[in-house]
C-alpha cells in the first residue's frame, strides 16, 4: 500500500443549480475539509464565468476550484475561457471540447494556465495511449476501463509516462486502488454516486476532511449490498 488514506475532492455544482444551490453545496465541501471541488459548466457558456465567480466566493482561497465543460466548447472558446477561469483560480480544466478531439484538447491545454484533465470515456489501454500526449491529468473509470485490471493497465502506462492519474466517479470502486497506485493524485467524490453507494451498499466510505481510507476489516472492496433496501426501488437480486 502506497498511502492508507487517499485525497478526495467534491464533484457536483450541476448547471441545473441555482446560484444558491451552487454555492451551498460546494461551501459545504469546502467547511468539511476538501482541498478542492469540482463544477459543471458549458451549458450556458454567458453565465460560466458569473457562476465560476460565485462558486469561489462561497469556497474561499484556500480550496481549490475545478470545472468541468463535458466538451461543450470550441476550441478557441476553450482557450479564451480557460484564460476568463485562471483568473478565478481555476486549477483544473476538464474536457473542455469533445473528447475525440485529441487535436483541439492539445491545444487547449498547450494554451490554458492550469491543468486539462479528460480520460473518463477511455475503455481500452489504446484510448489511454491516444489521451497522453495531450493531457496534463489522465482519468479512469474502473466501471468503464475493464474494471480493476483494466484500470492497473491504465495506471501502468500513465504512469510510464510521468503522468498523474486521477478516477472518475464510483468513489467506493476506486479508495483501494488510490491507496494502492502510485500516479494515482486523488479520486472524484461526485455528489449522485456517493449518495446511491450509501443507500444501496454498507460499507460505502465516508470522506474524512476530504480523504478516503479503505475498511481493512472487510472483504474485497469492502461493500455488501442492501438488498432490502434495493428492493424499495424494484430491484430483485
Amino acid at each position: 500500500m502506497v498511502r492508507p488514506e487517499v485525497p478526495a475532492y467534491g464533484s457536483g455544482g450541476f448547471t441545473s443549480y441555482s446560484e444558491r444551490e451552487l454555492e451551498d453545496q460546494l461551501g459545504g465541501w469546502a467547511e468539511r475539509g476538501f482541498s478542492a471541488v469540482k463544477m459543471k459548466v458549458g451549458r450556458e457558456p454567458g453565465r460560466d464565468l458569473e457562476r465560476v465567480r460565485a462558486a469561489r466566493k462561497a469556497i474561499g482561497r484556500r480550496c481549490e476550484l475545478f470545472v468541468d465543460a463535458n466538451g461543450a466548447y470550441g476550441r478557441k472558446q476553450a482557450v479564451r475561457m480557460a484564460r476568463e477561469f485562471a483568473a478565478e483560480g481555476v486549477t483544473w480544466f476538464e474536457e473542455p471540447v469533445v473528447k475525440t478531439d485529441l487535436q483541439g484538447l492539445g491545444l487547449v491545454r498547450d494554451h490554458a494556465p492550469m491543468e486539462v484533465s479528460g480520460g473518463e470515456y477511455a475503455y481500452e489501454p489504446f484510448d489511454f495511449l491516444q489521451l497522453l500526449p495531450v493531457l496534463d491529468v489522465v482519468q479512469a473509470d474502473v466501471t468503464r476501463c475493464g474494471g480493476i485490471t483494466g484500470f492497473l493497465d491504465a495506471h501502468a502506462l500513465v504512469r510510464a509516462h510521468e503522468l498523474p492519474l486521477s478516477s472518475h466517479c464510483a468513489p467506493a470502486l476506486h479508495v483501494a486502488l488510490g491507496c494502492a497506485l502510485p500516479a494515482m493524485r486523488h479520486l472524484e467524490w461526485f455528489f449522485d454516486h456517493q449518495r446511491i453507494e450509501r443507500m444501496l451498499f454498507e460499507g460505502a466510505p465516508e470522506p474524512e476532511h476530504g480523504l478516503l481510507r479503505p475498511d481493512l476489516s472487510r472483504p474485497g472492496l469492502g461493500l455488501s449490498f442492501k438488498r432490502k433496501d434495493a428492493e424499495r426501488y424494484g430491484a430483485h437480486i
